[in-house]
């Protein structure tokens, strides 16, 4: 650990260790996974990272969850629900359930963690609950809520992580800050400890109701930047996982009788960012031409060895409401520069933000950069360390970048709200607006009937690629690696890690 203060999870650790003979990990069942990022909050209202909402699944429970397949719905804090014959009142029965303090999670904690989504200045996701017309608690154990009109997307947004269930009580008691920091839990494991830019450290929650389910005692991410260094200390058996395994890197350690390789099927989609407001890119035929320049065939090939395929539509292949037919632009240099160079941008030059020690990121720039120059495009890169890129991004500190997003829910609607219309988050830091957009992706969230939702979302992925929102580079599996003792460690294509159901052997 980084630090000297012995927490109880690492006295158990060395108590174990002193009685049983064995290695620390290996007796106190601790997993460790080595990732790029850390986290930067356990406020689930106040982060859009993927590397937050993975460790809040094992760390919060939600109303209702994804199975392991990533495509059905099933209960978790509510047991069971109604909806009513108009689809504006739903009404949900709360589980016999505990915080990890041993506090009840009532039907109060449950109503207090859906307005804070919905109302809070600082959440990142209150349009897609903006629907919510009122919530009742008639007793701890029943939750309704009302919707100002029929949500389509309403049930499964209530299984995003940014939804998960915290305790009113405790956040009252302790404040936001402080909550965020370590908050009181009510998934599978409880924050032990987290040294910020090292690790978070998790302990088995013995209140959370599936506890039973829970075979390790704890799991500790542990952020190491550089690929190639998580890489070599899990073949060293440093580490029991790594996420984020670089394509480069997948033949060599399949090869490995110590690793198990998992690329488990994902909704993953890798994209260029442009940021609307740097000049000659708030010109929808630079960005067209942009797209024009750039190979993604080549990227592909070169980057992802063939394990990836060409995006053309910010739904992904497999995901409800992709549209096949979504239009592709081919490879045309020449074209390109004709094009910026009718827009009056011959000589643009561009900023491109880079997550240094990210190999994959780190060959894409260099890639990108040798098509652009193609199109008479001068290319900087910027390379930063990953934890700041997310606010050089926010603050709008960059004029491309490449970065890329998983679903969280089942419904196209967190997504499309997310990139098309949404003002908190300036649409994934894009600073993309179109009225017209916006308009349908609100009408397409309250549209019940499916066949004509689905019109709607091919008409929205249309209309995205008309104005270049953003440059849609390929799809991919989830990349992660394994020592062979450990089973269970599975994502499913939703993000979630399934570490309730991970065996250290």
């Amino acid at each position: 650990m980084a630090t000297g203060k012995l927490t109880r999870l690492a006295a158990i650790v060395a108590f174990s260790a002193l009685t049983l003979g064995a290695s620390v990990a290996e007796a106190a069942g601790v997993l460790t996974i080595g990732r790029r990022e850390g986290s930067s909050t356990f406020d689930p209202i106040k982060t859009a990272q993927n590397i937050d909402f993975w460790v809040f699944a094992n760390v919060y429970d939600v109303l209702v969850r994804v199975d392991k397949t990533g495509t059905k719905l099933e209960p978790g804090l509510a047991e069971s629900w109604t909806i009513s014959d108009d689809g504006l009142t739903y009404s949900f029965t709360m589980r016999d359930a505990s915080f990890s303090d041993g506090s009840p999670i009532t039907s109060e904690d449950a109503a207090f963690s859906l307005t804070r989504i919905r109302d809070d200045e600082g959440s990142l996701w209150s349009d897609s609950y903006q629907v919510i017309e009122n919530i009742a608690t008639p007793d701890p154990k029943t939750l309704v809520v009302t919707l100002k009109e029929a949500s389509a997307p309403f049930l499964a947004s209530l299984a995003m992580p940014g939804a998960s269930i915290i305790s009113k009580a405790g956040m009252e008691e302790m404040g936001e800050e402080a909550y965020a920091e370590k908050p009181i839990a009510s998934g599978a494991f409880m924050v032990e400890e987290w040294l910020r830019g090292d690790r978070v450290i998790l302990a088995k929650n013995p209140e959370f109701w599936e506890a039973d389910r829970v075979s390790l005692d704890g799991v500790e991410w542990i952020s190491i930047p550089d690929d190639n260094t998580r890489m070599l200390k899990v073949q060293a058996g440093e580490l029991d996982a790594a996420i984020f395994v670089p394509f480069s890197r997948i033949a060599e350690l399949q090869k490995d009788e110590n690793l198990t390789v998992h690329l488990d099927p994902s909704t993953r989609e890798d994209h260029l960012l442009i940021n609307h407001e740097h000049g000659a890119l708030a010109k929808k035929e630079v960005r067209q031409a942009l797209d024009y320049a750039i190979d993604k065939q080549a990227v592909v090939d070169a980057v992802t060895f063939g394990i990836g395929e060409v995006a053309y539509s910010y739904v992904p292949k497999g995901a409800l409401y992709h549209y096949a037919d979504n239009l592709k632009r081919p490879y045309d240099p020449e074209k390109a520069k004709q094009m910026l160079a009718d827009a009056g941008a011959s000589d643009l030059t561009l900023t491109y933000l880079v997550n240094a020690g990210d190999e994959v990121d780190e060959q894409i720039a260099v890639l990108l950069q040798q098509q652009l120059a193609q199109a008479g495009v001068t290319v900087n890169l910027q390379k930063m360390d990953p934890s700041q890129t997310w606010d050089m991004l926010v603050a709008g500190d960059y004029d491309i970048s490449v970065m890329y997003w998983t679903n969280d829910v089942l419904d196209p609607d967190q997504k499309t709200t997310f990139v098309l219309g949404h003002d908190t988050n300036m649409n994934y830091m894009t600073r993309y607006n179109n009225e017209r957009v916006k308009e349908l992706v609100a009408k397409a969230r309250v549209e019940m009937d499916p066949a004509k939702r689905e019109a709607m979302y091919v008409e929205l992925q249309k209309m995205a690629k008309e104005d270049v929102n953003w440059i849609d580079l390929y799809y991919s599996p989830y990349r992660n690696v394994s020592r062979k003792n450990i089973e269970g460690f599975y994502q499913n294509p939703l993000g979630r890690f399934f570490l309730e159901d991970t065996v250290k052997n």
